[in-house]
């Protein structure tokens, strides 16, 4: 994820859903320890009633009031249930609500004992509360087992309506709380965004420098780019002003041993002469458009493709007339490439010538857009290239035929500019039977 803003948001949606899901198992928690517990102390408290309320008569017979304390006892399914056992394990007692329903066993403890057990009947959970006694009458002592039984359906019907409620709200709650950060994400990373802004219209060129006012914590990075971008625009322009001056400067010289050597009588040595002398001036010619080179720097503007192409293929149409060449271009609309004008037009310009010169009669010209860089292939319909030729075709000098017209430089300058964009030029075989020639390039 490469996203800094996306790398912040799905940061803080991580921590905030830890968070909620922390905050709510602690709360749900708390809440069913507190429900139980509450639970718990009811069944105590309606055991003490139900111990308080009782008149043993003897082990079988047991006098109950008729209206208790706690009415669910005296209502059918009600959920409260009350039954009394004597040692034998016989009902001596139970309450009203227990008529028509299906509850557990009740149980049947020594005297003494109590326990809380949670016990499954089909479906439906309980809670039993069983407490044996020891009735001391005025003949005897009986032993007896007193059991309360409570149905959980509202126990957990209670449970349920509050986790609904604790994740309604806890996810109500995330979902401000997450917009609030993405308002605090967008706020805080706005400078961020300006610079951006700032630094694609300096690559469209649309501006030279990055000229808004940032917080102390990005100044200093827009002052370096600043920087640099002056930097290099300062060394570019000295470094091509050298150049062309040194090339006037050798011109001279060599324009008047040139005009000596007419001269000097028609001998093999004239001949040597003239020959070193046109050398030097397309060396310094070469190294003067290696200079003038632009290369790939992120602030160059872009270049719209299809114009330049469109007034090249006008130009060698002339130039080739007799040929009649039919220029066949695959484009994709509204094409840029992010390359100098006068590089773009020198690479373009000479592979076409190149293409025009060796083709029968077709030209195509076709572009594959990749991630931030143009696959760009022209191939003609000619005899093509033997690939033993390749590497000698792109050194300066190298040329298959010497009886067609050129110095054999063209090529070698299209492969330093490729070659100072980033870029690498192959040469293949063409599907219309010639050659093809495929380079890349920045695109926009």
């Amino acid at each position: 994820m490469n996203s800094l803003r996306a790398r912040l948001i799905l940061a803080a949606s991580v921590v905030l859903a830890v968070f909620i899901v922390i905050a709510g198992y602690t709360l749900d928690k708390a809440f069913y320890d507190s429900a139980e517990l509450s639970l718990r102390n009811s069944l105590d408290t309606q055991m003490t009633f139900l111990l308080a309320s009782a008149d043993v008569k003897n082990k079988d017979d047991i006098d109950m009031p008729t209206r208790m304390l706690e009415t669910k006892f005296s209502l059918p399914s009600s959920g409260l249930y009350a039954i009394i056992v004597n040692q034998e394990g016989k009902v001596v007692w139970k309450s009203l609500s227990t008529v028509g329903v299906r509850i557990p066993a009740p149980r049947l403890l020594k005297p003494g004992e109590q326990e809380l057990q949670h016990v499954s009947e089909g479906k439906d959970q309980f809670y039993i509360k069983s407490y044996g006694v020891n009735w001391f009458t005025q003949e005897d002592q009986i032993p007896l087992t007193f059991n309360i039984i409570t149905d959980l359906q509202d126990f957990h019907g209670q449970i349920l309506r509050y986790r609904q409620t604790l994740w309604g709200w806890l996810i109500g709650l995330a979902v401000l709380l997450l917009l609030a950060q993405l308002v605090i994400l967008v706020w805080g990373l706005r400078p961020l965004r300006r610079v951006i802004g700032e630094i694609n219209a300096i690559e469209s060129g649309r501006q030279e420098r990055i000229t808004d006012r940032y917080p102390a914590e990005i100044l200093r990075l827009t002052d370096n780019i600043n920087g640099l971008l002056e930097h290099e625009h300062t060394q570019q322009t000295r470094y091509r002003n050298a150049l062309a001056d040194l090339a006037h400067s050798l011109k001279t010289p060599l324009a008047v041993i040139n005009g000596a050597l007419q001269d000097v009588p028609d001998t093999g040595l004239r001949e040597q002469l003239e020959e070193q002398v046109q050398r030097m001036d397309h060396i310094v010619a070469h190294q003067l458009q290696r200079a003038a080179t632009a290369g790939g720097s992120p602030a160059r503007k872009a270049i719209p493709l299809e114009p330049l192409i469109d007034k090249l293929c006008r130009a060698l149409d002339k130039v080739y007339q007799d040929k009649h060449i039919r220029f066949d271009r695959r484009l994709p609309p509204g094409m840029k490439l992010r390359v100098d004008e006068g590089d773009l037009m020198e690479v373009m310009g000479n592979i076409l010538d190149n293409a025009c010169k060796w083709c029968r009669q077709q030209v195509r010209i076709e572009i594959e857009l990749m991630k931030y860089r143009a696959r760009i292939t022209i191939s003609d319909d000619g005899l093509g290239i033997e690939q033993s030729q390749v590497e000698m075709i792109l050194q300066r000098g190298g040329r298959v035929d010497e009886s067609k017209p050129g110095q054999g430089i063209g090529l070698s300058v299209v492969v330093d500019i490729i070659e100072a964009y980033k870029g690498k030029i192959a040469v293949n075989k063409s599907s219309l039977g010639g050659a093809a020639f495929s380079f890349d390039l920045p695109a926009a």
